[in-house]
């Protein structure tokens, strides 16, 4: 399974709907993730793909991770994964 496909189930989960029902253009808000399922798909995210999210719960519009859509939040998991590979000691 590729990040989207994961990425995508775990939304999908955490909101109670069928993989099926999530898209890239899907909103956590449109999908009815709340605050609290925010914060649980970000434990989740950062579980599956051993990544560390710069989120702050209590300020989430001041994070560098955008969260707007299931696209974005794709894109920054790409993002901190490559950061992580390239951050890594070789040897």
């Amino acid at each position: 399974m590729d990040i989207k496909d994961q990425v995508i189930a775990l939304i999908a989960e955490q909101a109670m709907l069928e993989v099926s029902d999530v898209s890239e253009t899907s909103t956590l808000e449109s999908l009815g993730i709340d605050s609290m399922g925010l914060v649980e798909s970000i434990f989740s995210i950062e579980e599956t793909f051993d990544i560390s999210v710069p989120f702050n719960a209590n300020k989430p519009d001041d994070s560098d991770f955008d969260l707007t859509s299931v696209a974005t939040i794709i894109s920054g998991i790409e993002t901190l994964i490559a950061q992580q590979k390239t951050e890594e000691p070789t040897g």
